[in-house]
């Protein structure tokens, strides 16, 4: 089951994260086996984990996680919806540090 912000819990929907995934990286040169896969990885992330219920910000995260690996411009797609960005600083701030991830990275 998945808790939401406000309480509610719902069941664990592999189709909403494909959803989600899917949209994210339109127009990105992802394959839809590819967004499978990660789908794949983060369900079987929280059943590995073993517990009933997952918080749906465990889930976001997840998500991100996963697309922050994959590719710049679907992460902050995602993250855009997700977090709720209130204005263009916030928008701003989170490509900052995502080009600072990348630069290190580069480094390593």
């Amino acid at each position: 089951m998945v808790v939401k912000k406000d309480g509610r819990r719902e069941p664990f929907d592999r189709l909403k994260i494909f959803n989600g995934l899917k949209k994210a990286c339109e127009k990105r040169p992802i394959s839809i086996d590819l967004i499978e896969k990660i789908v794949n990885r983060i369900e079987l992330h929280f059943q590995d984990k073993g517990e009933r219920e997952v918080k749906s910000s465990e889930v976001g995260e997840r998500v991100m996680e996963e697309l922050h690996r994959l590719d710049g411009v679907a992460y902050v797609r995602f993250a855009s919806v997700y977090r709720q960005f209130k204005d263009i600083r916030e928008f701003m701030d989170e490509l900052k540090d995502l080009l600072e991830n990348r630069e290190e990275a580069k480094k390593k």
